[in-house]
């Protein structure tokens, strides 16, 4: 089969590689949709990730397709089934699983490979975390499980709710879908990004103001006028910046809550006012990764008819364009998600 084969920084192959073989809790997938992630364009400009991947793999995570083959000990799936599958799976046993911090699993099983014709999902995630599709749900719709996930964690940890301002800092494809979600959740939404159409498109899903860095130069203050002077209740962080993490912080009201959802980069440090934080009894959070049942939640969300691959998913390429596809994302060419079309 053809798959994408991550061998390090920006190095990125198409190759032709034997088609896996399910063990007996194993499903073999084919894939009919793999879309681009923010994550992936980090690995591939860094060239490995300590947790996820380590080169030379197959490389991808976001899917959805159509079960192959099934192994010896697979009940629950036939061949034809239309299924997503998530990216990882919890043990259930360790001591985070136990206390219902699943994302932070001693033992947590990943899986890459989405940029191919098909796909081997590990026997845990086959019982764990992959999910029959609604018969009227279309793939991509569908692959937008694990993001929508991410971002349905990052919301919850906020602890958004409904009339609150709350300002979502980074408009990519996570900061918009918390963007959605913090609308869907009845908040009055401040969606701050660079560009123009990023933040017509955050307006399109429910934030009620937008703020655009090109026209803004101080977006704190123009947060706090908004919010009547007080701040947001809550902020998100969805860029991964220090200078972002700041403004994040001082765009709070007193006893609000911030969230950083956006990873800075390996090693970097910030600096935080203590007076501020102390004397304001300000929260701060930080969400990493999902667990199976947010993936459930996510697909409800997606499949009745909440969120849609339409906003989300700008362009359409082949398994062979997967390296050019990943090379103009890391250079943030505007692009939103890619569908990969195997």
């Amino acid at each position: 089969m053809t798959a994408a084969v991550l061998y390090g920084k920006e190095n990125v192959l198409i190759e032709q590689v034997d088609v896996p073989v399910p063990g007996p809790g194993d499903l073999l997938v084919r894939v009919r949709v793999a879309l681009t992630c923010g994550t992936d364009v980090k690995v591939f400009r860094r060239g490995y990730h300590a947790r996820m991947i380590v080169p030379p793999a197959l490389f991808g995570h976001e899917l959805a397709g159509e079960v192959a083959a099934v192994g010896s000990e697979v009940l629950d799936f036939k061949v034809g089934d239309h299924v997503v599958a998530a990216n990882s799976a919890p043990c259930g046993a360790c001591f985070y699983c136990l206390h219902q911090q699943a994302n932070l699993c001693e033992d947590l099983v990943f899986n890459n490979g989405a940029y191919a014709e098909y796909i081997r999902i590990p026997a845990r995630i086959v019982s764990g975390n992959t999910y029959k599709l609604p018969t009227d749900l279309g793939f991509a719709d569908a692959a937008l499980a694990e993001p929508l996930a991410c971002a349905l964690k990052g919301v919850r940890d906020a602890g958004v709710k409904a009339g609150d301002f709350v300002a979502v800092i980074g408009l990519g494809p996570l900061g918009t879908m918390m963007v959605r979600l913090a609308s869907l959740a009845g908040a009055r939404v401040i969606a701050i990004g660079r560009r123009a159409e990023q933040i017509d498109r955050a307006l399109s899903q429910g934030a009620e103001f937008g703020i655009s860095l090109e026209q803004c130069s101080d977006p704190v203050a123009r947060v706090k006028q908004i919010a009547q002077g007080r701040g947001a209740d809550v902020a998100i962080e969805a860029v991964g910046k220090p200078e972002c993490w700041q403004w994040a912080v001082q765009m709070l009201r007193r006893g609000g809550t911030v969230n950083f959802f956006g990873g800075c980069p390996s090693g970097t440090l910030i600096q935080l006012d203590t007076e501020l934080l102390h004397y304001s009894n300000l929260t701060c959070v930080s969400s990493f990764h999902h667990t199976p049942a947010l993936i459930q939640e996510a697909l409800g969300i997606i499949a009745a008819g909440n969120v849609r691959a339409s906003v989300f998913v700008n362009q359409q390429a082949r398994l062979d364009q997967v390296p050019q596809v990943l090379a103009n994302l890391a250079r943030q060419n505007g692009n939103l998600k890619t569908a990969i079309l195997p």
